[in-house]
């Protein structure tokens, strides 16, 4: 007899990342897209962080898994990601996190990872591990749709999102190769460089993301940069969801000397970043 995975037929029957965007767009909002390392600073504040990011406001929860060369990251994810590492983070820690969160919450997950990890373990094993614990999507930062057929393949047949990037370089006949691989939402990255709080947005967002609607009706969420409500806000009048990372990281390292200061105040910063949606 054939053997069928149960969390697989649940990953597909109950796709969280859809119903999260089909509710947003009921209620006449942008999704809140908010990024944290994951175990930053370690394996148990984290959890009490994610916690308190789902209690104020955050609609989907976007986990960077530690890496050694965060090429797509700016200092503050960099210092992010090394205190993980130093505080004896591995993998597993990655997936455990994940399913602690499991036992308190529905939130559509999407891991920020970069390719090595995945390869290293077989991408099998990994996309595998990664429905078991209740991961929803991977976005894997250095891996290009034309190198992704595996990858998108084996997570098609066990029900896992693949994230793609769109960037303000990305030639226009490129995007629809860029969509067929896509599958939850499109991730358009706002402004050339890596992450972090910029002062002003992309002048030419608007255009850049109607220029992507054209080619699907997938969700589009727009991030690298956005730092505070009123930028927010502007983004979620024109994308589907909108990517919040660095500015929710410093109060991480803002407060390592209190662990309690880090929960009150990360979840006040995101109280206040929801209201601008």
């Amino acid at each position: 007899m054939m053997r069928i995975d149960a969390c697989c037929i649940f990953m597909e029957t109950i796709d969280r990342i859809a119903k999260l965007f089909s509710n947003c767009k009921e209620n006449g909002r942008s999704a809140f897209v908010g990024y944290v390392c994951a175990c930053d600073p370690n394996f148990d504040t984290s959890l009490l962080i994610c916690k308190s990011l789902i209690e104020n406001g955050v609609d989907i929860l976007e986990l960077g898994v530690p890496f050694s060369d965060p090429l797509a990251d700016g200092l503050t994810n960099q210092l992010a990601a090394q205190r993980a590492l130093e505080s004896g983070c591995c993998q597993d820690d990655v997936f455990r996190l994940v399913k602690e969160i499991r036992k308190f919450s529905q939130i559509p997950i999407v891991f920020y990872t970069y390719y090595n990890l995945v390869f290293s373990q077989g991408i099998e094993e990994y996309v595998n591990r990664s429905v078991a614990a209740g991961v929803d999507g991977l976005l894997t930062l250095d891996l290009p749709p034309e190198e992704a057929d595996e990858l998108v393949s084996c997570c098609r047949e066990k029900g896992l999102k693949n994230i793609f990037i769109v960037a303000p370089t990305t030639p226009m006949e490129r995007i629809p190769k860029i969509i067929e691989s896509t599958s939850g939402f499109i991730y358009y990255v706002s402004r050339a460089g890596v992450t972090g709080e910029q002062k002003e947005l992309a002048s030419d967002l608007e255009v850049r993301v109607a220029n992507i609607k054209k080619h699907t009706d997938l969700p589009v969420v727009v991030g690298f940069g956005i730092s505070n409500s009123v930028q927010a806000s502007a983004v979620g009048k024109i994308a589907d969801g909108v990517v919040i990372g660095s500015t929710l990281v410093n109060c991480i390292s803002g407060n390592l000397e209190d662990p309690s200061v880090i929960v009150q105040k990360i979840g006040e910063r995101a109280k206040n970043l929801s209201s601008g949606l």
